[in-house]
């Protein structure tokens, strides 16, 4: 017959109590086990310890005693009888002494072998210092073992105590201080025990609860972990459950309503992408095209009566129509690269080289602008990106410097390795980049000297190409004066030999 939910319950609140029960009882077994294995094995180096302390509470006090002898004798009794020792001190020539024990002329020759380095066997030294020595000795006519402490008091005086280790009394006596002591080192020990204990079931709850707490804040990332198979670890079950289907159903929920985010802002990028490339078309091909319709009516019209003039016409109508097509190309790469439409294809590859390649394809540029360019990179450097984009970076950048070259019309190309980077810098003498403008270079259209631009077919555009891919590459790239010049510079992942 099926049980109950609450009958289930009950049944495993029982199970927890009897595991708490035989836990409990463990710990206090274990704790009775600790004071009898510590009284076998301790209580008699505590004893022994004890005595040894009592013999150096001895000695200090008949060394106080020596700065008045008016009661030595009655004192020194005294303190054997209230120690339950044998004190007997004798002069520094060994001659007279005193003794509370009845054989003292025995222990001043005892005293005096030690001294003198007799009386080695049965003797077994505990402590040693400069002025006195604790050991062990037997007595093999009464069969006792006695802890004795001599040496030299501070006036000079020789001295002896002994006492016997089988002392019924004080055995005794330790023996319930020692269990009075282990007794509370036990109660301490099982607190702590019962405090982990007690933890180790309240931990759950307290686990639960913060989970409890961070679902209601909408944090899934935390589970119970627990192995319990009562009721806590059934609730914790539960609670994972729960937790997994809500954090599901909120992420299908938020990444729908990232997709719909997503679809607007691509929806609204795109709108603003195409009025801004029909603008920057419509203003960049009104002064090609007006020239071109003004020729071209300039012919029909049989302005230029001569052969000659016909095919200057024709030649500036063919130039504007090339310089057309040259910028929309420029601006449909730059539109595909700005949206992200065009995939960077990661390649290792030599930087350097690809820079030699560049340089000879140009040369013939180079020749005509009168330009001398240098380049003294011989070893390979090896980098991670897009070669054919990169190989575009370094072309605008080569015919950037070449148009603006001027003076001494030196370019100066160089690689420069730092960390993970390998940054390339072209460098052209002339003119420095006005300060308004320097920050603008980089932006579609923008034209620095415009008459200049566009004597040799600027159209503003190859520097942003630049700045589009050096974006997709996640690098950076920029420009800097110089009092004779301006640099170009990017940097690109190096690939670096581990």
């Amino acid at each position: 017959m099926k049980k109950s939910g609450k009958e289930g319950f009950k049944t495993k609140q029982s199970s927890m109590r009897t595991e708490l029960s035989l836990i409990l009882a463990a710990i206090i077994i274990c704790a009775l086990a600790m004071i009898g294995t510590a009284t076998y094995f301790g209580l008699a180096p505590f004893y022994r310890q004890n005595k040894i302390g009592k013999l150096l509470s001895t000695y200090k006090k008949i060394d106080a005693l020596t700065d008045d002898y008016s009661d030595f004798s009655k004192e020194l009794y005294q303190i054997a009888e209230q120690d339950n020792i044998r004190i007997t001190v004798t002069d520094s020539e060994f001659v007279s002494y005193e003794s509370t024990s009845y054989d003292g002329l025995n222990y001043v020759t005892r005293l005096f072998g030690y001294y003198a380095g007799f009386y080695r066997d049965n003797i077994n030294v505990v402590k040693e210092t400069e002025l006195y020595t604790i050991q062990e000795t037997h007595d093999r006519k009464v069969d006792v073992t006695y802890l004795e402490m001599w040496g030299r008091l501070s006036d000079g005086d020789w001295f002896i105590i002994a006492t016997p280790l089988e002392s019924i009394t004080n055995t005794a006596r330790l023996s319930m201080v020692f269990f009075v002591i282990v007794g509370f080192a036990v109660i301490i020990v099982s607190i702590f025990i019962i405090s982990l204990v007690m933890k180790r079931y309240t931990m759950p709850i307290t686990l639960l609860t913060e989970q409890a707490r961070r679902m209601a804040n909408q944090e899934f990332d935390v589970h119970y972990t627990g192995n319990d198979t009562n009721e806590i670890g059934e609730l914790g079950y539960s609670f994972n459950k729960m937790s997994d289907e809500l954090e599901k159903t909120i992420s299908e929920l938020k990444s729908a309503n990232v997709e719909l985010q997503r679809d607007n802002e691509r929806k609204t990028k795109v709108d603003e992408v195409r009025k801004e490339f029909l603008n920057n078309v419509s203003h960049e091909l009104k002064t090609p095209i007006a020239l071109i319709q003004g020729y071209a009516e300039g012919l029909k019209d049989n302005v230029a009566e001569d052969a000659e003039s016909r095919d200057f016409y024709c030649d500036v109508i063919i130039d504007e129509a090339s310089k057309m097509n040259t910028m929309v190309k420029k601006l449909l790469t730059l539109n595909q690269l700005e949206f992200g439409n065009d995939q960077t294809v990661m390649d290792r590859f030599d930087l350097a080289g690809l820079i030699r390649g560049v340089i000879a394809g140009m040369q013939i540029m180079i020749d005509e602008a009168g330009a001398v360019l240098t380049f003294l990179q011989k070893e390979p450097v090896y980098v991670w990106g897009d070669e054919f984009k990169i190989e575009e970076v370094v072309t605008n950048y080569i015919s950037n410097a070449l148009h603006h070259a001027e003076g001494e019309k030196r370019i100066d190309i160089t690689i420069e390795l730092t960390g993970t980077v390998a940054r390339t810098t072209v460098f052209n003498t002339g003119q420095p980049i006005p300060d308004e403008d320097i920050d603008h270079v980089f932006e579609k259209f923008y034209k620095v000297d415009k008459a200049r631009t566009r004597e040799y077919g600027g159209s503003g555009i190859g520097l942003s190409i630049v700045k589009a891919i050096m974006d997709g590459h996640h690098q950076l790239c920029g420009v800097k004066n110089y009092e004779n010049g301006v640099a170009f510079w990017f940097t690109i992942e190096r690939c670096v030999e581990l």
